[in-house]
């Protein structure tokens, strides 16, 4: 099979840093050949390396569309809808999910509103296909969406792929932010999903699953009416599936029509957070990163600049003596931008969970204002700003629910450079 480098890849001899969190690999002689090979384009035999690297995020594959294990006749769609659906597939097994009036010809009726998860197991129940795809009812799908989706499931350990979805062209602010700002779109590059990578989740919009993989972990949990999407794909990991998105198959996704829907649709995303983090705690940390990066922002924003600079490099002096096998140039460079990401991050967390905090802290702290005037303007775009504190009225209401202060709640080492390499095993 073909495979191609993570662009977090980097090469210093005989050691290999990237993936998501980015590790680091000391290699041997044949793993360092290897490395090489892939880089060059040339295919790679199953290997426990190999598995290593696609694990940890390094490597991506690109198996061949020659002769997939499964065609599109072993895939079974299903639809579920709250109201007339926009795009039926042909074939497809259509879930009313208890509409008033009812959904003509649909080939399933839920008597009252059960929630997307519950629609989606009534469909899941009927189908016989070893594949099913789940597709949202305002997805359009275009012909041979399946065709680089498909291969992935020639290994036999994967249970889950996901298209990229991207938001169809609309007029107005709403359309023109979407192009950009979908939390659906994951981006243009592959990537293995799994809860604190890059890709923590992919979205049920649509999504192509192992049928048995899904019955083994119960399907969808029906108590979930948001983020049960992020649930299976956890659960599916935790039972040592693999789950992968893959960007190189695009479907269109319509983009919320009014502010008030779209608002409606962030606050929703936001309040799942509380459930999930109680079934799966420290999957949703706002914050993973070195406390080293911390203090030297927090020194830097509350008027402090030269400690807050000296802490920094202090955090990047310490890492490269961790780490004798790369150059100390590169190194310094690691850590630097490290911690140049963490202030992004950390202004993401205050605007998306913590901002209420520091609101209040605000009164009679100059730090906790600065703190929240430096995070909004880290936004760039007012309506990535409302988007985020819509998200972040959502969490509060699930934390709220759930009683649970897990969304808030950072992963913080003490180890230099946390957020920028980890050190690993030997690979060989």
């Amino acid at each position: 099979m073909k495979f191609s480098l993570d662009t977090s890849v980097q090469r210093f001899g005989t050691v290999v840093t990237g993936g998501s969190p980015l590790k680091l690999f000391r290699l041997t002689p044949g793993g360092a050949a290897l490395v090489d090979e892939i880089a060059g384009g040339s295919d790679a035999s199953a290997s426990a390396l190999v598995d290593r690297f696609v694990d940890a995020g390094l490597l991506h594959p690109q198996p061949s569309t020659d002769a997939p294990a499964f065609t599109e006749s072993d895939v079974t769609v299903v639809v579920p809808t709250l109201g007339i659906p926009a795009n039926v597939p042909a074939g497809a097994i259509v879930v009313d999910d208890g509409s008033q009036p009812p959904v003509t010809d649909a080939t399933i009726r839920l008597a009252t509103n059960r929630g997307p998860a519950a629609a989606r197991n009534a469909g899941l129940a009927c189908v016989t296909t070893p594949l099913v795809a789940f597709v949202d009812a305002d997805v359009d799908l275009p012909t041979g969406w399946l065709h680089h989706l498909l291969p992935h499931f020639n290994d036999d350990r994967v249970a889950l792929v996901a298209p990229r979805v991207s938001v169809s062209p609309t007029a107005g602010a709403i359309g023109a932010y979407e192009q950009h700002g979908s939390p659906l779109d994951l981006g243009p590059h592959p990537a293995r999903v799994e809860a604190g990578s890059r890709v923590s989740y992919v979205p049920s919009a649509a999504i192509v699953c192992r049928t048995d993989a899904l019955r083994d972990v119960g399907g969808f949990d029906e108590s979930l009416r948001a983020g049960e999407d992020v649930d299976l794909v956890w659960r599916l990991v935790e039972a040592m599936w693999r789950c992968r998105y893959e960007p190189a198959s695009t479907v269109h996704h319509a983009a919320r029509p009014t502010w008030a829907t779209w608002a409606r649709q962030r606050i929703t995303y936001g309040s799942s957070a509380g459930p999930l983090a109680k079934r799966h705690p420290g999957a949703l940390a706002p914050l993973r990163m070195s406390g080293w990066s911390i203090a030297s922002w927090l020194l830097g924003i509350s008027a402090h600049p030269v400690a807050g600079a000296a802490v920094g490099l202090g955090s990047a002096v310490a890492l490269t003596r961790k780490l004798p096998d790369v150059p100390t140039k590169a190194a310094f460079r690691l850590a630097a931008l490290g911690n140049a990401r963490a202030g992004e991050q950390i202004a993401n967390a205050v605007r998306r969970v913590w901002w209420p905090l520091i609101l209040v802290a605000a009164w009679r702290s100059r730090t906790a204002r600065r703190v929240l005037v430096a995070a909004a303007l880290a936004s760039k775009h007012p309506v990535r700003l409302a988007d985020d504190v819509a998200y972040s009225v959502g969490v509060w209401k699930g934390m709220v629910t759930e009683r649970t202060l897990g969304p808030l709640v950072p992963q913080i080492s003490s180890w230099p450079g946390r957020s920028v390499a980890r050190p690993a095993a030997a690979a060989r």
